[in-house]
């Protein structure tokens, strides 16, 4: 299979507590939704991704015709718990339970268009590798891969990104969320703040917002709004919307890819789990949202 878009990153196999105290297990992670987000856009997707050796059995739920896995050894899986304090799923605690083994370098020795770094902490995909991969191809990274942490007690935190404005020049695509782009620029502003990591060197800059996607680049500012029914499949939303833009991209107009990602989120949203529609769904719903 000839490769659009290498996905790197880990699977999440995730806790989800809703706001009456509802559990849910579901395999997640960036790589999952963005890969099936993809495919749906006509992308030829690798996964490289880390488990242990007992979980690889949660692979059988993501098979895909287009998209290929890739599993590296690792000590621990990652596992991720999210409770949710309110409905519409926008306030939530994040407890990262376990954590697979950082990638290198050296274990990325396939090539394709585009790199898509869905790390979901910091330290997951270490900084080092952006540079080498941009010399391979375009990169594409979403912020939370550098913003999440762990602080010294073991609780999540959002720290700023010291090296952004060495490596922004190396991402062609960078994605944040509004919360994200506040804590990089300082920025309350939506437009602006994007404006300002674009400025800093990424090339296109993608931030959402539980209303909306935007995407700007040194001309242009496409937005384009959620029209989702419901949000019981609001997790991933970030995922699914940069994969989507990603994959349209290729080949079509900013303004369109963002209609597209928008449109294909939207429709995720509306149900748990991936994005499983047709691009025949996402295009009718293109239409119909653009109709409004």
């Amino acid at each position: 299979m000839n490769t659009d878009i290498i996905m790197i990153g880990h699977i999440s196999q995730d806790v989800l507590i809703d706001h009456q105290g509802h559990r849910q297990d579901i395999v997640g992670g960036a790589v999952v939704y963005s890969s099936f987000a993809a495919s749906a856009g006509g992308a030829k997707v690798r996964v490289i991704t880390k488990l242990a050796a007992g979980d690889k059995g949660i692979l059988s739920d993501l098979q895909n015709p287009n998209v290929e896995w890739e599993v590296l050894p690792s000590r621990a899986s990652t596992s991720i718990k999210n409770t949710y304090f309110t409905a519409d799923k926008e306030r939530r605690e994040v407890v990262l339970l376990s954590q697979a083994d950082p990638f290198t370098i050296e274990e990325i020795s396939s090539t394709a268009p585009i790199f898509h770094l869905a790390g979901l902490f910091g330290g997951e995909i270490p900084d080092t590798v952006i540079k080498p991969l941009s010399l391979r191809g375009q990169v594409a990274m979403d912020a939370q891969g550098v913003l999440r942490c762990l602080d010294e007690t073991g609780q999540l935190a959002f720290y700023d990104w010291d090296r952004k404005e060495e490596l922004l020049p190396s991402i062609t695509y960078f994605k944040v969320d509004a919360a994200e782009a506040k804590i990089l620029t300082g920025l309350d502003d939506r437009e602006a703040a994007a404006r300002q990591l674009q400025k800093w060197g990424a090339t296109e800059v993608m931030l959402t917002h539980n209303t909306e996607v935007m995407c700007v680049d040194a001309n242009t500012v496409a937005v384009a709004p959620y029209t989702n029914e419901n949000n019981s499949g609001r997790t991933g939303r970030g995922d699914t919307t940069f994969a989507a833009y990603l994959a349209w991209r290729r080949a079509h107009s900013i303004e369109e890819s963002t209609r597209f990602a928008a449109a294909l989120c939207s429709l995720k949203m509306e149900t748990p789990g991936v994005f499983r529609g047709s691009l025949s769904d996402v295009l009718e719903r293109m239409e119909r949202d653009s109709a409004l």
